[in-house]
């Protein structure tokens, strides 16, 4: 049994470890949205030139896997740097199937300008760490990502899967058109109006029209 680190009688919601990691993600990703803004790119963008500068990714399904992001999203993004010329695609000589992804030379020399921008931010998001404590909390934070990587592998699926999965849903259980014997029937019986001794027998009134005065 894990450590019980948390107990229903004392919990608060705000001391949670969810809701702390949460609320800095959002804190810093609108100070990393802001610096980036200045040199018109957004974090996604500036990530995306930042995983194929260190050759972890090489095609959009690496980066869509590793954002946890959609294909179509991480597509629009890679169509905006490509016209920028900051990348370029091409289809890979070992299977033709798939489209790596590369670098320009101005992509390289963009990805290298941007980075001390973002040193600076990272560096003064930490300011309130000693050295030794920002190794402690680098070890931490990688900890529990491998905790909770390997426990999602083991069972829950990811954003991007649960959203395909939620469509597929959607469309099986989407009501198949009637079929045409079906909707015939149907649109006989509807024609006919109630007899009043049917209206009798249910205890309702044919309804009279109403005269509205203009």
């Amino acid at each position: 049994m894990p450590q019980q680190h948390y107990r229903p009688q004392t919990y608060r919601s705000r001391d949670s470890v969810g809701y702390l990691i949460r609320r800095l993600y959002s804190l810093l990703l609108a100070r990393f949205e802001g610096a980036l803004a200045q040199a018109d790119f957004t974090l996604t963008q500036w990530i995306v030139l930042a995983q194929l500068r260190e050759g972890i990714a090489r095609t959009a399904s690496d980066l869509a896997s590793d954002l946890d992001h959609d294909s179509g999203a991480i597509t629009r993004v890679l169509d905006q740097l490509e016209r920028r010329g900051f990348l370029q695609r091409r289809r890979s000589s070992r299977d033709r199937r798939v489209v790596e992804l590369k670098l320009t030379p101005a992509g390289k020399a963009i990805a290298g300008d941007l980075l001390p921008l973002v040193v600076d931010q990272t560096n003064a998001a930490l300011a309130p760490l000693s050295k030794s404590e920002f190794l402690q909390l680098h070890g931490y934070l990688v900890r529990l990502l491998d905790h909770a990587q390997s426990a999602g592998a083991a069972g829950e699926p990811s954003t991007s899967r649960r959203r395909a999965a939620g469509q597929d849903g959607a469309r099986r259980a989407a009501p198949r058109a009637p079929t045409r014997v079906a909707a015939q029937s149907s649109s006989k019986s509807s024609s006919k109006s109630p007899s009043k001794s049917s209206l009798k027998s249910t205890g309702l009134r044919r309804a009279s029209p109403r005269t509205i005065k203009q």
